[in-house]
């Protein structure tokens, strides 16, 4: 048994992660529809403009806007209707003084026309069509590059690819964009009690929930999991298993990492690079592991499955956006009063699990081996290392989930 010594504070373990999480310069090309939520690599500048000419804004009639100036419900103007054009046609006729176009959303205006009336203010009969209002010239027609412009930057390095940027793309003739590489994360489980879910539970095992947390997590702070398998608690199959690891872009541990005589993930790190901390002054997680092996970081975390997902959202998932170039996350949070008592031990930061419930916040957190302690929560509240008592009642902020 090897007992923690001196824990580093939340802080300056963070700190030292995001030391050695340095952003991936690695670079793939994807097609449009499959880049959401990806980052992109390179400033994109339009080729054309968008529109690529002027256009109708409605439906309606495309008009010499001088032939409506005096258009009223009492004494409409007339104009006579020369040709039809529909979306994705192309005007045969230009305009000519008394004549207009039916012409549908989004085609191209006819030359010399330079505004639409709508629909709802004409009535035709046959090919003549009276308007009872009059319309100003460019009213209801989207202008050639009034959305994008030729030559102008229409994505910037770094943005973060949403539906809407996507659009921009596929506006723009786009059909691919270069995006930056997600970080690849080896996973590696240990413990000679741990068996994959599926088969039969023998004496003394468990089911492997890490990696699945785990991977989950990864994913969802924009990296690519590389599950690794189950190593057993042997120093030389942890040390073959994390020389091939750091071939990937970091390296996370589960179990081991704790003070047991079987918790050797520190052997194996000492003897193959640095140790960077060992223990940290948080509940759950605090028996967290830093180590860097030829550069790569080396992430250590507890075996228990509330105090492994925990630290994913406390440290890992910091590391992995700061290394996909992925900004903070925008968490939603809510300030609701608290429906317990909850005592915190002083010295250490607690991320404590919470459920919602009828605009209150009810604690949910069981033990650091209880991943219902996270299944069944909304979110969590974080206590800082100076307060041992939350009152019920006090209002707390709740990060969800």
């Amino acid at each position: 048994m090897r007992p923690l010594k001196a824990l580093l504070p939340l802080d300056e373990a963070l700190s030292l992660c995001l030391e050695l999480a340095a952003p991936i310069d690695r670079r793939e090309t994807l097609p449009i529809s499959e880049a959401l939520h990806r980052v992109v690599a390179g400033d994109v500048r339009a080729p054309l403009d968008v529109p690529p000419a002027d256009r109708a804004a409605m439906d309606g009639y495309a008009v010499v806007a001088r032939d409506t100036s005096h258009a009223g419900k009492s004494s409409p103007a007339v104009l006579r209707v020369q040709e039809k054009v529909h979306a994705g046609g192309v005007p045969a006729k230009r305009a000519r003084k008394g004549r207009c176009t039916q012409i549908a959303t989004g085609a191209p205006m006819p030359r010399g026309t330079d505004a639409v009336v709508m629909v709802e203010d004409t009535e035709r009969e046959r090919d003549t069509v009276e308007v009872f209002r009059p319309v100003r010239p460019r009213e209801n027609v989207s202008a050639r590059g009034s959305d994008i412009r030729k030559g102008s930057l229409v994505l910037a390095r770094g943005e973060v690819l949403t539906p809407a940027k996507v659009g921009a793309l596929a506006a723009i003739g786009r059909k691919d964009v270069s995006v930056y590489a997600r970080p690849r994360v080896a996973l590696l489980v240990t413990g000679d009690e741990v068996v994959r879910p599926g088969v039969r539970l023998g004496p003394g095992q468990v089911y492997d929930i890490n990696s699945h947390t785990m991977a989950a997590a990864v994913r969802e702070a924009g990296g690519e999991p590389i599950p690794l398998g189950c190593i057993p608690d042997r120093l030389e199959a942890l040390r073959d298993s994390l020389t091939t690891a750091v071939h990937e872009d970091i390296v996370v541990f589960s179990g081991g990492s704790s003070v047991g005589e079987k918790d050797l993930v520190i052997d194996a790190l000492r003897s193959l690079g640095d140790l960077l901390f060992h223990g940290i002054a948080i509940k759950p997680g605090r028996p967290t592991v830093l180590g860097r092996v030829r550069g790569k970081a080396v992430l250590g975390m507890p075996g228990n499955p509330t105090s492994c997902l925990s630290n994913c959202y406390v440290l890992l998932a910091p590391m992995l956006r700061r290394m996909a170039h992925l900004p903070p996350p925008a968490g939603h949070v809510v300030e609701v009063p608290l429906a317990a008592r909850i005592r915190s031990p002083l010295g250490k930061v607690e991320v404590h699990t919470i459920r919602v419930v009828d605009g209150k916040a009810v604690p949910a957190f069981k033990e650091s081996g209880a991943i219902t302690s996270m299944a069944h929560a909304d979110g969590y509240i974080v206590i800082p290392a100076d307060v041992g008592l939350v009152e019920k009642g006090e209002t707390v902020r709740v990060t969800l989930f």
